[in-house]
C-alpha cells in the first residue's frame, strides 16, 4: 500500500490527522517539515507565494518523506486547478469557496476519472508507483470541500452528502468573517462561531465524512480535535517563521535593558 492509500483510508475512517500548512516559495522548507512527523502537509496555490513550479517540486519533495503525504488547496474550484495539482501527484485537494452541494459535485467530479468523474486521463507523476487501474487511482485521491461561507453554512448537509466528497474543511477566518465578525479572532462572535462548528462536524458525522479545520497552534488544533473535528492543519510556515524571529529578538533585547 502507498503512503497517498493509507492517508486516504485514515481521512475516510475519521482517524485523527495532523497536517501543517506551506505558504512560503520554498522547497527547502517544505521538505525538512514533510520530515517531522505530520501527516500531511498542504501547500497552498489559492493564497501561498509559490507558482505551479514550486507546487510540483513541493510534491516531489514531500514524495521522499517517510511520514507525511502532500496534498494541495487549489487556487479555485476549476476542473483544470484541480487537475494540475493532482497531475503533480498530489494525494489530494482542499477546494475554497464550495457554497452548494452543485459546487461541491463539481469537485468531486474533477477529481475521478470516468466513469465516476471528470478527470482528464493524463496522470504524469501521479502515476508513479500506482497500478494502472483507474479505480484504484481515484481511491487514492481525498476531496475536501472547503466551509468558509453563510451560503456553505446553510447547505452543509447537503454538501456533505455528496458523493466523492471524502470531507469538508473550515477556513477560520472567512467563517467568521461570514458569521460578522470585524477581524478573524473578533471575541464578540465566538459563542455564534463555535455553534456553527458544532453544525459542521454534526453535519460530517452524519453523513460520515472528515471534518477539518484550521488552525494556528497544535494547542487549538487538539481543542478541535476534542471538539469532534478528525483532522486539523497547524498555521504555517510564513507565520512560525515570523513568530521564532520575533521571539529571539525580543529575547535578545531583554537581555540588554
Amino acid at each position: 500500500m502507498s503512503l497517498d492509500a493509507g492517508f486516504s483510508e485514515r481521512l475516510r475512517a475519521r482517524d485523527r490527522l495532523i497536517g501543517y500548512w506551506s505558504m512560503l516559495d520554498s522547497v527547502i522548507a517544505t521538505e525538512r517539515i514533510g520530515r517531522i512527523g505530520y501527516d500531511y502537509v498542504c501547500v497552498d496555490a489559492q493564497h501561498g507565494f509559490g507558482g505551479y513550479e514550486h507546487l510540483l517540486h513541493s510534491l516531489i519533495a514531500m514524495a521522499g518523506s517517510p511520514e507525511s503525504t502532500g496534498i494541495v488547496r487549489v487556487a479555485q474550484n476549476s476542473s483544470t486547478e484541480i487537475a494540475r495539482a493532482l497531475d503533480a501527484g498530489a494525494a489530494g485537494v482542499i477546494v475554497p469557496m464550495i457554497n452548494s452541494a452543485e459546487d461541491a459535485r463539481a469537485a468531486a467530479l474533477a477529481c475521478r476519472y470516468p466513469p465516476r468523474g471528470t478527470r482528464s486521463y493524463g496522470p504524469i507523476r501521479s502515476a508513479l508507483g500506482s497500478v494502472a487501474h483507474t479505480a484504484e487511482r481515484d481511491r487514492d485521491v481525498v476531496c475536501l470541500a472547503m466551509v468558509e461561507t453563510a451560503d456553505a453554512l446553510a447547505n452543509i448537509e447537503e454538501i456533505c452528502q455528496v458523493p466523492g466528497i471524502d470531507g469538508v474543511y473550515i477556513g477560520p477566518s472567512d467563517l467568521s468573517l461570514a458569521l460578522g465578525a470585524t477581524h478573524p479572532g473578533d471575541n464578540n462572535i465566538e459563542r455564534r462561531f463555535t455553534g456553527a462548528l458544532n453544525v459542521v462536524v454534526e453535519a460530517a458525522k452524519k453523513a460520515g465524512v472528515a471534518a477539518g479545520i484550521h488552525c494556528f497552534s497544535g494547542e487549538s488544533a487538539a481543542q478541535r480535535i476534542e471538539q469532534g473535528f478528525t483532522f486539523a492543519s497547524v498555521a504555517s510556515d510564513i507565520t512560525h517563521l515570523e513568530h521564532a524571529a520575533s521571539r529571539h529578538l525580543a529575547v535578545f533585547r531583554e537581555a540588554f535593558k
